[in-house]
């Protein structure tokens, strides 16, 4: 009998758009340190004013992604051109209770958080008298209660008016195809409503998460809670609200990633300058949150990359987890995946151990990868094809 054939992997399905050019949203309640958030991460300009609604179209911007692995490969080849991996922020402006009604700016700034695909949810529990509260006093676990029930109401407006359609079409109509989304659906609609749980936390079957990206529901976009600390509290690592933020997030969203951070800590390191920001940090026995924020961001987003080196050109590529090696030569040029052959692949700890590519290749540790390889963050990978597959005479 002829050996059967290996089973080819399947790309693994995930909630949210598919793609590389993603983005995370900066949510929050108004004056809870957003925009002062955006303007460090991103060295941007953006209005940070005492005021609701400053922030009234969403400011866009992108930050590289730190990574030592990519300023070890920029020292050793010194390249002409280095481009690392970027992770594309929204800074949206503040939500206010009602705002799935039309309160404050409610609809437009949901509407922006439904064009991101992440969430950076913002707390505040510093206290300073010059800046207002919405609330009138700070109480995080109430700001996130409002934060969470108002996406919620949404995701249930949005139900509510496709299940209205599809139960002329799917029920009373008949139509076989759409009922498959129909049971999805009344699915949602028993978390949201009866059970009160938002749609990240279902368990879906791979025909449901494709039903379920069509509609791209507001509870289904992965969440990063920030906890804004006072300067003072930051270094000290102490505020009577942490603890209490930490119990809510464990019963309510228990996989969910938390992170202190301190706004006014990082603008004043941005105001200092490198030397002197590295030389306060040593001082305060404290680092920057700002790394850390940036790659769980990323990695919210299902994404990761693979590095291409040389004296030329050291550059990050970003794919999503789970992309196989033509589709990752694609990133660099579409001829690369139409023609693909071969990725040759150094994992980058074999290379920075062994210090250079003719050593992991003595060390047998320098990989033929076919076709069916998935990429794995970090990868080092030289992608061999064949210049005339699929290419016609005509020029593009």
């Amino acid at each position: 009998m002829p050996p059967k054939k290996k089973e080819e992997q399947k790309q693994p399905l995930f909630l949210g758009r598919f793609g590389t050019s993603l983005k995370i949203g900066i949510v929050g309640m108004p004056n809870v340190g957003k925009s002062t958030f955006f303007n460090v991460l991103t060295k941007s300009a953006a209005a940070a004013e005492n005021f609701p609604f400053c922030t009234i179209d969403p400011n866009e911007s992108r930050v590289a992604v730190p990574d030592g692995r990519y300023d070890f490969l920029c020292d050793y080849h010194k390249p002409v051109s280095r481009v690392p991996a970027f992770l594309n922020v929204v800074d949206i402006a503040g939500l206010v209770k009602g705002a799935h009604e039309g309160q404050g700016l409610g609809n437009a700034f949901l509407s922006h958080i439904s064009a991101c695909d992440a969430i950076f949810h913002i707390l505040r529990v510093f206290d300073d008298a010059e800046i207002s509260h919405v609330e009138g006093d700070i109480n995080p676990i109430r700001d996130l209660e409002i934060i969470r029930d108002e996406l919620m109401k949404k995701d249930q407006q949005t139900l509510a008016n496709r299940l209205g359609s599809l139960e002329k079409t799917a029920v009373r109509g008949g139509d076989k195809k759409q009922k498959p989304e129909y049971d999805c659906l009344k699915k949602v609609e028993t978390m949201l409503e009866q059970e009160h749980r938002e749609v990240r936390f279902g368990e879906w079957s791979n025909l449901e998460v494709e039903v379920l990206n069509k509609h791209l529901f507001l509870t289904s976009k992965p969440v990063i809670y920030l906890i804004n600390l006072s300067e003072k509290d930051y270094i000290r690592k102490k505020n009577k609200w942490l603890v209490k933020v930490k119990e809510w997030i464990d019963v309510n969203d228990p996989r969910a990633t938390v992170i202190p951070f301190s706004g006014a800590f990082e603008l004043k390191l941005l105001d200092l300058g490198e030397e002197d920001a590295k030389k306060y940090q040593e001082e305060q026995k404290v680092q920057s949150a700002l790394p850390k924020i940036i790659k769980n961001g990323y990695s919210a987003l299902h994404l990761q990359y693979f590095f291409t080196g040389g004296p030329d050109e050291v550059r990050a590529w970003t794919v999503m987890q789970g992309t196989k090696a033509p589709q990752a030569a694609g990133k660099i040029h579409t001829d690369f995946e139409r023609g693909f052959i071969m990725a040759e692949v150094m994992k980058y700890s074999d290379f920075k151990e062994l210090g250079s590519e003719q050593s992991v290749k003595a060390a047998g540790k320098y990989r033929q990868q076919g076709r069916n390889y998935i990429v794995e963050d970090g990868d080092i990978i030289f992608f061999k094809f064949n210049a005339g597959a699929g290419l016609t005479s005509k020029k593009k």
